[in-house]
């Protein structure tokens, strides 16, 4: 059997119905503090452009996407990057497409002069959390009981690291 190699490329235009189906179809409380996409909802809006997304396809379909993006307009803020966004289609995951994008946006910070690359996880995303962890991301900070998710009180946990050559 012949396995498909991930590609990791940056998002086009005409990606934008497979990513808004890629993002409806990955929504889950585990990760996401916004409501749910709805249908017919765009994916790309003023804050959110195609340039933003590096999108990985196995056998020409796209099964994942990461948006990595200044955090802040400050030019003192300029040296880091931040993965505000990381979804991965069912069907591709455990084929290590997660880990390539991650390692994608890493590259990419780096080579736009980043020098840290940083996130934010859900402190019950225990499998996210134990993959950043081995990409080199450590625990940076915690927001205690920041989010009120289906009745319970979730910690936001920043997490970061150095992007030295």
């Amino acid at each position: 059997m012949i396995v498909p190699e991930i590609r990791i490329r940056e998002a086009r235009a005409a990606d934008e119905q497979a990513l808004a189906e890629l993002d409806r179809t990955t929504w889950s409380p585990l990760h996401a503090v916004m409501p749910a996409p709805e249908p017919g909802q765009p994916f790309y809006d003023e804050r959110h452009r195609p340039g933003h997304y590096l999108v990985a396809e196995l056998g020409g379909a796209v099964v994942g996407y990461v948006r990595v993006v200044p955090p802040t307009p400050l030019p003192c803020n300029a040296h880091v990057r931040q993965i505000q966004g990381l979804a991965v289609a069912d069907s591709a995951r455990g084929r290590g497409v997660a880990r390539a994008l991650l390692r994608a946006a890493a590259a990419r910070a780096r080579a736009e002069g980043a020098l840290r690359l940083t996130l934010r996880v859900l402190a019950h995303n225990t499998p996210a959390r134990t993959l950043y962890e081995t990409e080199g991301f450590t625990v940076e900070g915690v927001l205690p009981g920041e989010f009120l998710l289906a009745g319970k009180y979730v910690d936001d946990i920043q997490m970061g690291r150095p992007l030295t050559p």
